[in-house]
């Protein structure tokens, strides 16, 4: 963890070991960082501090990956790399970077327009909007596999894990049974980093969030300097790779698009650390705003 107080005066002296005493979320590398920036920290200490007593409680998360479509690579029977090769979609598109060989050949750095397309066929993805609402909450990947009319030996939730933490994390926050009444839903996405590679996912919120607009400001020191400040509207689903399915015409040139204004998903990039950045994107972000640290 950096010093939070860092570029705030003098130079650090060393690791940042010192965290705060109230809320435990930011570290110093010295007391008198601590002091310098606590005018900066006060803002957020208390809300920080909410947070962090909930940690156990948001490190629980049952949408990580699904086992039914992973249990090959859970069970050591194979490496990820034979997973994915095996599927067709080995180094392809989104998931360039979910195995060792392939994170290690790709940068975001070097990527200007990220892919939209799962590489799977229409059964295996979800590459349009959902037959029926919600009826209930999402407890587990075979609720959200059944309501997507998915099949269990899909490996969409490899990819699908961000949207869906989002998703529980909201849940579990109170705010699942307001979305009916709001119209704006603003999340605070620390730490962004292959997911950067995967932005098209997050097109699945739509599908959670029906009638909200969603806002997500992903902050993070991965995301390159030609990017801060990029805005990216995805005004649908990534579509699969079946060249007559619906969702192809439905989403040509507008799954991930940079510099429209009318989706239902907006993501906005930033360089740098929250504490670096939240005033500037506090000022832009309103209605219901949730923190959010993977």
């Amino acid at each position: 963890m950096e010093c939070a107080g860092k570029g705030s005066g003098t130079r650090c002296l060393g690791p940042a070991r010192k965290r705060c005493g109230r809320c435990g979320a930011v570290s110093y590398c010295s007391a008198s960082h601590q002091i310098s920036h606590w005018k900066v920290h006060r803002e957020e200490c208390e809300r920080l501090e909410q947070q962090m007593r909930n940690l156990d409680l948001l490190n629980d998360f049952p949408f990580t990956f699904s086992q039914e479509s992973t249990v090959q690579i859970s069970e050591k029977q194979e490496s990820r790399c034979s997973f994915l090769r095996k599927r067709g979609i080995h180094q392809v598109g989104l998931w360039v970077c979910e195995c060792r060989c392939g994170a290690s050949v790709t940068s975001f750095g070097n990527s200007r327009l990220e892919s939209d397309t799962w590489n799977l066929s229409n059964i295996l993805c979800p590459c349009r909007g959902p037959s029926s609402p919600i009826a209930k909450a999402l407890c587990s990947w075979k609720d959200y596999y059944e309501w997507r009319c998915i099949p269990l030996q899909s490996p969409v939730s490899l990819l699908l894990h961000w949207p869906l933490t989002v998703y529980h994390s909201i849940q579990l926050a109170g705010l699942g049974s307001l979305t009916s009444e709001i119209s704006k839903l603003c999340i605070h996405y620390l730490g962004p980093e292959k997911e950067l590679l995967q932005l098209a996912v997050f097109g699945e919120l739509r599908a959670l969030f029906p009638g909200v607009f969603v806002q997500i400001e992903l902050i993070g020191p991965a995301v390159p300097h030609h990017r801060d400040g990029d805005k990216i509207d995805l005004h649908s689903y990534a579509h699969c790779i079946e060249q007559d399915c619906d969702c192809r015409y439905k989403n040509e040139n507008t799954s991930c698009s940079i510099g429209h204004t009318s989706s239902a998903v907006t993501l906005q990039l930033h360089r740098g650390y929250y504490h670096e950045r939240f005033l500037d994107i506090s000022k832009v972000c309103f209605s219901f705003t949730f923190f959010l640290s993977l």
